[in-house]
């Protein structure tokens, strides 16, 4: 059974060190509440909640919720683990203080979402889809929708999803039916059907509040006619009370390949009362306030999937034995060496960390944008908020996509480093695998997210978000003039070069041929994942060095991240070069063969 144990080290080398985020904190709103003496504390009670509460429940929990006469029933222990978690204020800390929240920087409740994350991420996913529902309600709701929802919401005596997705759609949401009929007195009928709702229903709280994509009569076809909707599980009082029950009801859970603990529903609207949030038949804009707080989340669950099986798979193959060292016996007095003198067994090990502490630095980084576009917000200043949500959004594609996938990745070497112990539940590595599957896909898989980034972000944005990150990559590599950092230095400027030009390439060639943005997409994102990843480990191998030199804190562990940022420009870089071969290639092969000839069993 893994024993996770929150990497509270690592996160203060990131917070402290590489961002300085205290110097950060003094120029947003409610950031003068995050000393660091707070930030510290706030970091260790995290940690103890997320290794003491939350772990372990984490095994237990892939029995399942249980779905009874149209009621859902979270795993044993969740509940009381979710009372101790209000109770502990940790759903308030990011919100406004005019809410009823703690109005602390969305990067420190970004770093206790990683540790509940890593620890248990169903039981997290539960909270944690409240968040962008309130984001959603922040953002584009009225006063009093922001009174009537978002202060329960914040507290966690309630709980909101995302209901997107209807059986005959899921990324295309221009074919979404859900209908809502206006009653005349400002509220709405909501009919239709959504599915794969997480946290759609469950025992957790009294009440949920559904974010429910909808049409209004006469709207215009496609994704130009969807309005976004608040329907409440129960209805609420003037006086803030629960009212009647909603016709909003479970139809089933899914029955999933993986994250059982967590509730994934199918949810019927029947003539259920909502209200529009938002601008009629803005649905959709709406909604990726929404959708982008949940791709940021998404990200973290690669990371948290490379951390956790990192933390399962260490001791392992610290203490299994198994066969000898190639260069000769190691524990000569012993049946066999461990498996850390194999190179193959620490190229899986270090392919693990490479991948959690990298992604790491990149979430966090993403965290700190987050806090400027939330001041922005808190002030007004729209072209400054736009300008923090163009950086942002050019990062949320790769965060989302690449992570995950490498997240992925990072989860099976955990159970090949287990041989066939780790195909055995008991162990819990296969569990992580199971889990970190549906990272790839829900918020939008990874063939989409690719096309956003590529289609969208880079070609029709006309390299503008583009530019805006090589010109930070490009300021940092002129910055920094350290002897020993030159074999990074050198590498990450060819390769910045490397990509203008790839852009350039493909933008030249989808010119002739629309189909080659689709086919270059993927390797596109993941040569854009590797290239930027390399920037992140070469920014904390410069502030290692930095400490070392000046003699201190942990010179081990200062030490160590030198020797895996040197792992992973040696024996990760290289994998964009094959990414960069494949998406400049004409989409011919992929396109030619017609579709009766795919198979030939009739």
């Amino acid at each position: 059974m893994v024993q996770y144990k929150a990497p509270v080290k690592d996160i203060k080398f990131l917070m402290n060190d590489v961002y300085n985020f205290q110097k950060h904190y003094q120029t947003i709103p409610g950031g003068d509440e995050a000393t660091e003496e707070m930030v510290d504390m706030i970091l260790e009670a995290a940690a103890s909640f997320s290794e003491d509460v939350i772990a372990p429940l984490y095994q237990s929990g892939d029995e399942g919720c249980r779905f009874e006469n149209g009621n859902v029933y979270t795993p044993k222990g969740f509940k009381e683990a979710y009372k101790q978690y209000v109770e502990g204020g940790w759903q308030s800390m990011a919100t406004p203080v005019e809410y009823g929240g703690q109005g602390l920087p969305i990067s420190l409740a970004l770093a206790k979402s990683e540790m509940i994350g890593t620890a248990n991420w169903s039981w997290g996913m539960y909270p944690g889809l409240s968040l962008g529902a309130m984001n959603t309600i922040w953002m584009h709701g009225t006063e009093a929708q922001k009174r009537e929802y978002f202060v329960p919401l914040s507290d966690g005596r309630w709980m909101g999803t995302m209901c997107l997705t209807e059986p005959q759609c899921g990324t295309d949401l221009g074919q979404v039916k859900t209908k809502a009929e206006p009653n005349g007195d400002g509220s709405y009928n909501v009919t239709g059907t959504k599915i794969f709702i997480s946290s759609g229903d469950h025992d957790l709280t009294e009440n949920i509040i559904h974010i429910v994509l909808a049409r209004l009569p006469g709207a215009p076809e496609g994704t130009r006619g969807i309005s976004l909707f608040i329907v409440p599980k129960f209805n609420v009082n003037t006086d803030g009370s629960l009212g009647e029950r909603n016709p909003v009801t479970c139809g089933s859970i899914e029955e999933k390949m993986g994250i059982h603990a967590s509730s994934t529903c199918v949810m019927n609207f029947d003539s259920a009362k909502g209200y529009l949030i938002g601008p009629e038949n803005k649905g959709l804009m709406c909604m990726f306030t929404f959708m982008n707080t949940a791709r940021i989340g998404t990200s973290i669950q690669g990371v948290a999937s490379a951390e956790l099986s990192f933390q399962g798979a260490l001791p392992y193959a610290k203490d299994r034995r198994s066969m000898r060292a190639l260069t000769g016996k190691k524990d000569p007095d012993k049946v066999a060496d461990t498996l850390m003198v194999h190179p193959d067994v620490r190229r899986m090990l270090l392919t693990q960390k490479a991948i959690a502490e990298g992604g790491r630095a990149m979430v966090y980084n993403a965290a700190r944008i987050a806090d400027l576009m939330n001041a922005a917000h808190s002030k007004g200043d729209t072209e400054l908020y736009e300008k923090y949500d163009d950086e942002l959004g050019f990062l949320t594609p790769i965060l989302k996509a690449f992570l995950t996938e490498l997240g992925y990745e990072a989860a099976n070497h955990g159970v090949q480093v287990y041989g066939g112990h780790g195909f055995i539940k008991e162990w819990g590595m296969e569990q992580i695998v199971r889990d970190a599957q549906i990272s790839k896909l829900y918020e939008g898989t990874t063939g989409v997210q690719a096309l956003d980034l590529l289609g969208r972000k880079v070609l029709l944005g006309k390299f503008k978000s583009f530019n805006t990150y090589a010109d930070k990559v490009s300021a940092f590599t002129k910055a920094t003039k350290r002897p020993e950092m030159k074999k990074f230095i050198r590498t990450l400027k060819r390769s910045m070069i490397g990509w203008k030009i790839y852009n350039y390439r493909i933008a030249f060639k989808a010119s002739k041929n629309r189909d080659m943005v689709g086919s270059a997409s993927v390797d596109y994102l993941m040569y854009s994942g590797y290239l930027c990843l390399a920037y992140y480990w070469a920014m904390m191998a410069e502030t290692a060095y930095q400490k070392i030199e000046k003699g201190e804190g942990d010179l081990a562990f200062y030490k160590a991240k030198i020797q895996t940022a040197e792992f992973y420009f040696e024996r990760m870089l290289p994998r964009a070069k094959g990414h960069a071969k494949m998406m400049i290639k004409d989409p011919k092969s992929l396109m030619q063969m017609k579709e009766e000839d795919f198979s030939f069993l009739d």
